[in-house]
């Protein structure tokens, strides 16, 4: 699926927007404003940020411009505002729901010289950094110094920590210490018109006002761009203990997962694995584990802090619920290397899907109690459609990813009917109290199904907030609505 590159039209608010085709007049500028060597238009550039993550589509951008500071940002915003060309920022590339394809054409606006990490205040526990910081390398930084930024989603070693905010991320210890939303505490952004901004304080607390920073969170790029970023820290913890559970039925382990946190503990992460996915990533990634004859679920159970013997206690008590719900056998990981082993079957589990099958993901959280329903109601309409299904996530919150498998499925089944069982699935979902997306966001994948969870009232409200930052609806178009 390619995206036309000039000439397009979108309608907003039943309004119709006729976008500009980059001239060569309108080139030059652009080189102008920002450095001619920011600007590429070679093929290979144009066919490299066509893409990300999202299935197999591309979208062309006319042009992809790599700006080195905020003032260029700003000067980029404000001059295809005026003139009317659509910009599409773009981080690390990495994500699934196609919110950094260019679908109008235009600017691709790529964040990748961003990359300085500008202070980490161990007085006031922050660290300011640029949008263009891989994740994993920013988690380093402030673990040297004996802290910790918790966000740590699975492509942590690839994505950067501004397209993190922009799809309000979370990971694995989310359960514990809470999403990205938790740790940001105030952002420059230049908006669309070219303003820059700061969103609020580098405080703990804020109430003065509208919170534009938690506004700006998870938006997508669509209300500005964002250029610097101030993180909250936390202690690092000085132990850990990692345990996988096994169980016959998918049911079992979901069900356990609310089980465990009624008995007043907290694991630092929880995650949900199927047998399939585990004997896949287990034969893409050379691991060395055994998937053990009538086990079709796992639990990858990890608590921390800074005593042993509190952590021991804990995962007793977990024990004691894991053979409650059938539970077959528990594996403590005893060396750092069973622990990097277990995490790193799960951190994979998403590229072996990939390697394995035409697939698509979906991204749905439900209150944790309902997560057996879900799993349930994820296969019943699997067998009606003829789909299968490889299900994995963050159980600890209720976050699972569905991963649908076309398997025998046929290629028009595929095309056409495909669409109204991925619609059940969202309607099951928001029939349990969930929403379409936990961490994925919404982007140009999702937004059709929009209306299974909000009413016209919700997406106007968001229409006109668009609206307010971005009158001309050049700053990512096409994306949530």
């Amino acid at each position: 699926m390619c995206g036309k590159s000039s000439g397009e039209n979108i309608s907003i608010m039943s309004a119709v927007i006729n976008y500009t085709k980059i001239t060569p007049e309108i080139l030059t500028r652009i080189a102008q404003a920002i450095g001619i060597e920011n600007v590429f238009t070679d093929e290979d550039s144009l066919a490299n940020y066509s893409h990300d993550e999202t299935e197999d589509l591309h979208y062309y951008p006319e042009v992809v411009v790599k700006p080195a500071n905020t003032a260029g940002v700003a000067t980029l915003l404000k001059l295809c505002n005026e003139i009317g060309v659509p910009v599409t920022p773009r981080g690390g590339g990495t994500g699934l729901s196609g919110a950094a394809l260019p679908v109008f054409g235009g600017v691709l606006l790529s964040m990748e010289k961003f990359k300085a990490i500008i202070s980490i205040d161990t007085d006031n526990l922050q660290a300011t950094v640029e949008p263009g910081v891989i994740t994993e390398e920013f988690i380093n930084a402030v673990a040297a110094e004996g802290l910790l930024y918790p966000v740590d989603p699975s492509s942590k070693g690839s994505c950067f920590i501004g397209g993190n905010v922009a799809h309000g991320s979370g990971g694995p210890r989310v359960v514990k210490y809470g999403t990205i939303r938790e740790y940001i505490l105030n952002l420059e952004v230049v908006l669309p018109t070219g303003e820059v901004i700061w969103t609020g304080a580098n405080t703990l607390k804020y109430a003065s006002g509208y919170n534009l920073t938690q506004l700006m969170i998870g938006s997508e790029g669509t209300l500005g761009v964002v250029t610097k970023i101030v993180t909250k820290l936390i202690p690092l913890a000085k132990h850990s203990v990692l345990m996988l559970g096994s169980f016959a039925e998918n049911e079992q382990a979901c069900g356990a997962v609310s089980a465990i946190f009624k008995t007043g503990v907290i694991p630092s992460a929880l995650e949900f694995m199927e047998r399939r996915g585990v004997e896949w990533v287990v034969k893409y990634d050379d691991i060395k584990f055994e998937v053990k004859d009538g086990i079709n679920a796992y639990l990858l159970i990890e608590f921390d802090g800074g005593d042993m013997d509190s952590i021991f206690k804990d995962c007793e008590h977990v024990n004691t619920v894991l053979e409650a719900f059938g539970c077959t056998d528990v594996l403590f990981a005893d060396t750092a290397q069973q622990k990097e082993e277990l995490w790193r079957m799960r951190r994979t589990m998403a590229e072996s899907v990939k390697a394995n099958s035409v697939y698509k993901e979906e991204d749905t959280v439900v209150p944790r109690a309902a997560l057996p329903q879900l799993i349930s109601g994820i296969k019943e309409i699997g067998s009606r459609y003829g789909f299968e299904s490889v299900c994995y996530g963050h159980a600890g919150d209720g976050n699972l990813h569905i991963n649908i498998i076309k398997a025998g499925m046929s290629d028009d089944d595929w095309k056409n009917k495909l669409k109204d069982g991925i619609i059940e699935l969202f309607q099951l979902t928001a029939d349990l109290g969930g929403t379409i997306s936990g961490e994925h966001g919404i982007g140009l994948v999702q937004r059709e199904f929009m209306s299974i969870k909000y009413s016209e009232v919700h997406l106007n409200l968001m229409r006109n907030i668009k609206k307010v930052f971005d009158p001309n609806s050049i700053l990512n178009p096409g994306k949530i609505f």
